[in-house]
Formats: structure tokens, C-alpha cells, sequence
């Protein structure tokens, strides 16, 4: 999008925080108590809001002002009047929240905490692929870095990739990276064109069709939520479309889509096929519903390295800034605004 205007990004970003659950009680966090009340008071000192995703620890949500995925919580950040971000999750979304907010400071409480998915591909291999494709349009899941996103066209999350791949013209060729399940459900959804980078995330790679199977064999008429980088995912698309099995009870969903349906949905229970942070988050909305992991060893190591203490650390000694130089973070907001358009 040619002439993006800075100001335009963050109107489309706004969103209302919820209150912080520390505001309510202190007693979830039992062991943990004292060094809560430290962390909501070094907030409090240092004008500063913490965000957390869906895949963190549980008593990491609970300290969190905003709990969501990776566009939500950049949402978050823009809409939060607080000066100093401490971003719960991996590298990649504090480096968007540092391009959508370069006026404030962005903590990451563990430099560690990164992304086997994003890393399956950088810039200078991105460079290579679009010489050799130099009239196809680039797609970046918003799972790559910010030199990655600075070298797309377009941005997408999980929950609007359809949406980004049918704007575009449909006598463009699409490079697609660097989920090639997600790449591969989009490009079935689409009928388009397209490249896909052989990337994958090593969680949601594993969650495979007989995994799935199994567990829909053992849990009859529950619902199964699962995320578009699963691995099953395709397959499953495919034997939807011939009625090989009860679609109406399988929905493709990115995170926050799952939250959204499992609140809304009259069932009572529920196969989620995704990393088991987010199982927390909806147990804790829907009491009443019963969440199964679809593989309980689907755990991204690198979101769990978040603790309490590296948050408490992150603000007392205000260290692990994320910064993205400008000149990168200027090329990625014409494609994350071309994304968020589309939101």
C-alpha cells in the first residue's frame, strides 16, 4: 500500500485492555504472591503494561493486562497509553510491537524466547526466492522477523490469510512463507497461484492425522478446534470436502478464533489441536466446558521460557529492550498496514 500513513496503522490497532486480574486478587498465585505484588507495583513505577500470549505459562496470563495472539496484543500495545511494554511472548511479536510503537520501550523478559517457525527462513534467503520469481507477490505469516517482513508485500495472521491472498490480483503469482501448512490450507481455500516456503513449526508439525484420529475416536461428538499450521489440517480439509467425516464438529481457527468459538459454543467439550498454554485461558472462561489437548506434549519451549521472575527482572532492572532499526521497521509497516486493512 503506497503512501501508508503511520497514524492510519495505529487508528485500526485500537482495542480496550480488560483490567488487569491483580487488580481483582492476589490469592491465584499462591508461591508466587510476593513476587506479583512486586511486579504490580514496578508497573505501576515504571508506566508500563504487560501483555501476554495465549501460549504462556499460567501465572504469566494472570499477571498480564492483555492476554491474546500475536495480532491482538500488537493491537494491545498500540492502544495502551503506558510508556514501557513487557511483551510475554516470542521475539518476533515484540519486534511488531516495537515497529507499531517506536515512541515506547518493549521489553522482552527472556531474548531466548524464539520461534522455530520464523526461523526457518531470513532475509537474504527471501531475497534469493524473489529473484527468482521477480513478478510474484510476497505473503509473510506474521510468524518471521521484522527483516523478513521488511522484504514482503503483505503481512498476514492466521485468521486473515485467505483474506490477504484473494485481494490480491488473481493473475499474480503469490510466494507464500514460511508455514507450508498453513501455505497449503490457504492455497486449497484459494484456488491461487502459489509458491510455498517449506517452513513449519516444530509444535504444530507434530500434531499429525493419526494423533487426531485417535483422540476423535476416543472423544465422540466433541468439537476439535484446530489451528491452520497443524499438520493434520490439510488432510482433514480433504476429507471434509468429501463427507468423510462429521465436518460440522471440526473448525479451523487461529487462537483467538478458538477462544472466541469455545465461549460462544453451546458444546461442552472440546478437542483443541494447538500448543497447551491456551488450554488455561479457556478453562478459566468456560468453567463449566471441558478442554483436551489433542497431543499433551505439544509444548513450545520457547514461550514457557517466560517466567515471573524474568518479568519481575525485566522491569526492575528495565532490561531486554527490542528495537528495530528504522530503516527496517519503516519498509515492514507497509506490509503489517496492508495486513491490518484486512484485519
Amino acid at each position: 500500500m503506497e503512501g501508508f500513513r503511520e497514524n492510519v496503522l495505529t487508528e485500526q490497532l485500537l482495542v480496550s485492555l480488560p483490567e488487569s486480574p491483580l487488580a481483582q486478587t492476589l490469592s491465584q498465585f499462591n508461591g508466587h504472591r510476593e513476587l506479583a505484588e512486586e511486579i504490580l507495583r514496578l508497573k505501576q513505577e515504571r508506566n508500563a503494561v504487560i501483555l501476554a500470549h495465549n501460549y504462556q505459562v499460567p501465572e504469566v496470563q494472570d499477571i498480564a493486562d492483555f492476554v491474546g495472539d500475536s495480532l491482538g496484543l500488537s493491537q494491545a500495545a498500540a492502544k495502551t497509553p503506558a510508556k514501557v511494554i513487557v511483551f510475554c511472548g516470542v521475539h518476533f511479536m515484540a519486534e511488531t510491537a516495537s515497529i507499531i510503537c517506536p515512541d515506547k520501550t518493549v521489553l522482552l523478559p527472556d531474548l531466548a524466547a524464539g520461534c522455530s517457525l520464523a526461523a526457518t527462513i531470513n532475509a537474504e534467503q527471501l531475497k534469493t526466492w524473489k529473484r527468482e520469481h521477480p513478478n510474484a507477490v510476497v505473503v509473510s505469516y506474521i510468524n518471521t522477523t521484522a527483516e523478513v517482513k521488511a522484504e514482503s508485500d503483505y503481512v498476514c495472521t492466521s485468521s486473515n490469510a485467505v483474506k490477504v491472498v484473494n485481494s490480491i490480483p488473481r493473475d499474480r503469482e503469490i510466494l507464500f512463507l514460511p508455514d507450508l501448512f498453513l501455505g497449503a490450507y490457504v492455497k486449497e481455500k484459494t484456488g491461487r497461484d502459489m509458491e510455498i516456503w517449506p517452513g513449519e513449526c516444530h509444535v504444530h508439525a507434530g500434531i499429525t492425522p493419526d494423533i487426531v484420529n485417535q483422540k476423535l475416536a476416543e472423544n465422540a461428538g466433541a468439537e476439535f478446534l484446530v489451528h491452520p499450521e497443524c499438520g493434520c489440517v490439510t488432510q482433514f480439509m480433504y476429507f471434509a470436502e468429501k463427507g468423510d467425516f462429521n465436518s460440522q464438529l471440526t473448525h479451523v481457527f487461529s487462537t483467538e478464533g478458538m477462544v472466541r468459538h469455545a465461549r460462544e459454543s453451546a458444546s461442552s467439550k472440546f478437542l483443541v489441536a494447538t500448543e497447551t498454554g491456551i488450554l488455561h485461558r479457556m478453562r478459566k472462561q468456560n468453567p463449566d466446558k471441558t478442554f483436551l489437548p489433542v497431543k499433551d506434549d505439544a509444548v513450545c519451549q520457547y514461550m514457557k521460557s517466560i517466567t515471573l521472575e524474568k518479568v519481575a527482572t525485566s522491569l526492575r532492572n528495565m532490561v531486554h529492550e527490542v528495537h528495530v532499526p528504522e530503516d527496517v521497521a519503516d519498509r515492514s509497516r507497509r506490509a503489517i498496514g496492508r495486513m491490518l486493512e484486512l484485519a
